[in-house]
């Protein structure tokens, strides 16, 4: 059996670490995601077992050495407001230059999309990583119950969706308690997750 590849989280923020787990765990379900609350706490665990690391802004730089080496897999963690501050030092080149950054300051569903883009840009078409457990690749959904999520996922409400597969609302409130139910969701943001990772709807249109 193929060992799950796994991805480190590093910010002293146990809250924010969580959270990021949390919804990396939807984006990447074959992920192992492990945090540490500090860069010791990193190097004391085998960094290098590690397919990219997510860490905040203030620990990349204070160890910038270790994780210039390792860049290409380097998340930095930052608020927008920090990466502006960061670009005005060096004569307006930005230390962070040469890293994926990732405002972590930002509602749900424009971290998610985010993420959905860095994991597309990096593994497209699931390049390097193993495959996606069999119980995931299997269609749950019905056709129309897909067309349905897809309409969701892009941000129509239940009376234009109606109105756009000629379907009444009550109908249409059926199918997204189904597709909830039958996936096991309980937000937009885990479904957009589902439906972007299968391939259901193109993630410009998010």
């Amino acid at each position: 059996m193929t060992n799950r590849p796994k991805v480190a989280i590093v910010d002293a923020s146990t809250l924010a670490s969580l959270g990021l787990k949390s919804i990396l765990q939807m984006v990447m379900p074959i992920m192992t995601v492990d945090c540490y609350g500090s860069f010791a706490e990193l190097e004391a665990n085998q960094p290098d077992q590690y397919f990219h690391y997510f860490v905040a802004m203030n620990i990349v730089l204070e160890n910038k050495a270790f994780f210039q080496e390792r860049r290409k897999k380097t998340i930095v963690l930052t608020t927008q407001t920090e990466h502006e501050d960061t670009k005005t030092q060096r004569n307006g080149v930005s230390p962070l230059d040469g890293f994926h950054c990732l405002n972590a300051n930002v509602p749900e569903g424009e971290l998610v999309k985010a993420l959905l883009m860095l994991e597309q840009h990096a593994h497209g078409q699931g390049q390097h990583l193993p495959a996606m457990p069999k119980v995931l690749q299997q269609k749950i959904l019905s056709d129309r119950e897909i067309e349905v999520m897809s309409l969701i996922v892009q941000g129509f409400i239940n009376k234009e969706i109606a109105d756009k597969l000629n379907i009444s609302l009550s109908t249409v409130i059926t199918h997204r308690k189904n597709i909830m139910d039958r996936l096991g969701m309980k937000s937009v943001s885990a479904l957009t997750i589902y439906a972007v990772m299968h391939g259901y709807v193109d993630i410009n249109k998010i």
